[in-house]
């Protein structure tokens, strides 16, 4: 497999970080200045300093070789330290709401690992990529591509438990099961991994660094012989007061098709390295300064419910709205009761508050449409914004 080129970023990492993690030299080899850089120089960050994640220009198995390159990331200082793993119990937890509902339940890895068994393509008995090797892989590309940095441990979610049983308790009724003669696994996985201090605030909600995926089994055809398998892969940010992900169109793989774990992880790098988070979170920032009036909010809501049953060429025209009458009965419920995103006092509300409550109703979707959903709720709330400063793309939606 090919492996992509970055030759062409604008900054070099000649020596690497000390132990302590606080000296890096850095050169420019261009004049000008990266937006990225711009960006960090603008905002005025008088706490904050710059944290540059490592790429890769060859093959993750022989990095020892690599030239190094970078992207700037947002970083809170007095939490840079070395990299905490499972192996030595470091790792960071962060207790919090589940970041989707739907149908879904926690597991921890270790079910995963130990407790599930691994489905096959029957043609051939190939085994599958498992669950656990697909959070594996991401958690040793977070590793790679922030090696000084502390992550959480998973959080996972899964539906769609698949029961059997053992050979030998093919006679027993099901009461009469034990649970070394029951087998499982889950259709359906999701998961997210926090990099708590890499981080920024946007309208008074801290949002931080989240890598995640999707895996579901109901996308493969488990019938036939071992082919590419499908994943989902996405790199954002989570907003931490309602666990609400934020997902941009660079960030996020929707068709991620690999035949192993390490081709899996190589790609996985490939898009860390190329995500913008600077260009995503100012993109979010801009989201705070236009407002719906009570009378648009209402336009919206009204459209959104007839774009569901408009006749198919005449969606043609309109952009697409990846959302369904439940959801958008629970954003209609939110814009008053919500404590954290409702209108205001007048009505009004602000397009980054419509952003969340989009994101927020998309909790209730299940595990193989929800990041899908999600970046539609970015790029209609960035839509939205362009009509109100005289872009007519989503006009239908407010008129």
């Amino acid at each position: 497999m090919d492996t992509p080129n970055f030759n062409n970023s604008t900054n070099i990492i000649e020596n690497y970080i000390s132990d302590d993690c606080n000296e890096m030299i850095l050169y420019n080899v261009n004049e000008y200045k990266s937006i990225n850089n711009i960006f960090i120089e603008n905002k005025g960050f008088e706490d904050e300093e710059v944290f540059y994640s490592v790429r890769m220009n060859q093959d993750i198995n022989s990095r020892s070789q690599t030239t190094k390159e970078v992207q700037s990331f947002i970083s809170d200082k007095n939490n840079i330290s070395k990299k905490k793993t499972d192996n030595d119990n470091n790792v960071l937890s962060l207790e919090s709401s589940p970041f989707i509902l739907a149908n879904t339940q926690h597991v921890n890895f270790d079910h995963l690992d130990n407790d599930c068994i691994i489905p096959v393509f029957s043609k051939d008995n190939e085994k599958t990529i498992a669950h656990q090797e697909f959070i594996e892989a991401v958690i040793s590309a977070i590793s790679i591509a922030f090696p000084h940095q502390n992550m959480s441990n998973p959080e996972i979610r899964v539906s769609h438990q698949i029961k059997g049983r053992i050979p030998s308790a093919i006679h027993k009724t099901v009461k009469e099961l034990e649970d070394h003669e029951k087998t499982i696994y889950y259709e359906r996985m999701a998961f997210i991994i926090r990099i708590p201090s890499i981080k920024d605030v946007i309208n008074g909600n801290e949002v931080s660094l989240t890598i995640g995926g999707v895996r579901s089994y109901n996308q493969e055809n488990l019938y036939s012989k071992k082919t590419l398998e499908k994943f989902k892969f996405f790199i954002g940010f989570q907003n931490k007061v309602c666990c609400n992900l934020c997902v941009s169109t660079d960030g996020f793989l929707d068709n991620l098709r690999v035949s192993s774990p390490q081709e899996l992880q190589s790609k996985i790098l490939d898009t860390v390295h190329r995500y913008d988070a600077e260009l995503h979170l100012m993109e979010m920032k801009e989201l705070t300064k236009d407002y719906l009036s009570e009378h648009q909010f209402a336009q919206l809501i009204g459209k959104s419910r007839l774009y569901q049953y408009l006749p198919k060429q005449e969606k043609q025209n309109i952009p697409f709205l990846n959302f369904n009458d439940n959801h958008i009965s629970t954003m209609v419920k939110d814009y008053y009761e919500d404590q954290n995103f409702c209108r205001m006092e007048d009505g009004k509300i602000n397009l980054w508050d419509v952003y969340n409550l989009f994101t927020q109703a998309n909790k209730s979707s299940y595990i193989d449409t929800f990041l899908n959903r999600n970046l539609n709720a970015f790029e209609f709330s960035k839509g939205l914004q362009k009509t109100l400063n005289g872009k007519e793309n989503y006009h239908w939606f407010l008129s």
